[in-house]
């Protein structure tokens, strides 16, 4: 996978000999960011069809089925339709930041793909800050709308926002301390060996304290109070329409498979293959690309968001926010404590 990314980017560089080393830099990091965004917009789309469908047959119904074959050519009827819709501006909103907050909601969900590993070499930018990298939230979006319900949805998401991104920071610090950089490229290489090398042995608390802060990130059931009907309407986005509102839906599901990547790639091994440096296995599954791996772990940690969905009904918003301040953030603190003393102490497998 690696020699055919290098055979692309000496083919550009070749199909341009006209233009200077810079210029092609430029044009090499486009196509890469092109060949990145749409294919994420296409796993988005078709990730709402697996969405309704898996917790549809969990829950003994049936799902999309009426548009295409089973149902596939749903999620082009979603967006054929959110095109079509009026956008509706509110009165005395404020125009510009009304427009601009759905913005503020998607780039960062889609920057932040520059700097993860599919493989080996392969990435569109490799930062030493990579891990600094931010997913915020959709605050502007309430205060702009001019409007209480989507004010008050704003605040509740700010406060959920700050509780919970100082609770993945804190179970991340752990593992830049085993990997010894911010740099997601050094922290899977860090990983290299099969399924028992892997963060998730020694990490295992912080593994399930990540997974559960990156549902009420991504505003996920059973933590969406958000946008909860019952309570404020329809939470931040409540008064907008068309393609204001699909950004904000896209922004949500492009952060939901940035964090299943973030999991496989901090605490899963990242691209590896659970059988490196196993015996025969190792062989047999050679063949395999280090993408398809990552994608395989990815997908897991995606159908555990739907389960969860499907599972456990939403809980309070005090209760979330107990369970950050009281209960999270002093278990990450002290396994910090537990783990920079394993690192030290050279006991195993912190080390």
């Amino acid at each position: 996978m690696m020699a055919l990314w290098q055979s692309f980017v000496e083919l550009v560089h070749e199909l341009i000999p006209w233009f200077d080393g810079s210029i092609a830099t430029i044009l090499i990091i486009l196509i890469k960011a092109v060949a990145l965004v749409m294919p994420l917009m296409l796993v988005v789309a078709y990730f709402t069809y697996a969405e309704r469908k898996v917790i549809g047959y969990m829950q003994l119904r049936i799902g999309p089925n009426r548009v295409g074959p089973k149902g596939w050519l749903q999620p082009i009827a979603d967006a054929l339709k959110l095109m079509t819709k009026e956008i509706i501006f509110p009165t005395k909103a404020n125009i510009y930041l009304f427009l601009l907050a759905p913005i503020l909601a998607i780039a960062p969900a889609i920057a932040v793909w520059a700097v993860i590993p599919f493989d080996e070499g392969i990435y569109v930018a490799n930062l030493d800050i990579s891990l600094l990298y931010g997913v915020y939230g959709i605050i502007l979006a309430g205060w702009a709308s001019n409007s209480k319900y989507p004010l008050l949805g704003a605040l509740r998401s700010a406060s959920l926002l700050v509780s919970y991104e100082i609770v993945i920071g804190f179970a991340l610090v752990t593992v830049v301390m085993i990997a010894g950089s911010v740099n997601l490229n050094d922290i899977v290489m860090a990983q290299k060996g099969s399924i028992l090398h892997w963060y998730w042995i020694p990490l295992f608390p912080m593994m399930i304290i990540f997974f559960i802060s990156a549902l009420v990130e991504t505003n996920r059931a059973p933590f969406d109070v958000v946008e909860g009907e019952s309570e404020i309407v329809g939470g931040t986005h409540v008064e907008y329409s068309g393609m204001t509102f699909a950004v904000f839906f896209l922004a949500e599901y492009a952060n939901m498979i940035l964090m299943a990547v973030l999991a496989v790639i901090m605490f899963f091994g990242g691209w590896h293959s659970p059988f490196e440096g196993v015996p025969v296995m190792e062989s047999m599954f050679s063949w395999v690309p280090g993408i398809i791996w990552l994608l395989a772990k990815t997908s897991f940690f995606m159908f555990l968001y739907l389960w969860v969905r499907a599972t456990f009904p939403r809980f309070r918003y005090d209760q979330i926010m107990r369970l950050s301040w009281k209960v999270f953030l002093p278990w990450t603190i002290a396994w910090i404590f537990v783990v920079a003393l394993m690192t030290q102490l050279k006991i195993g497998p912190w080390f």
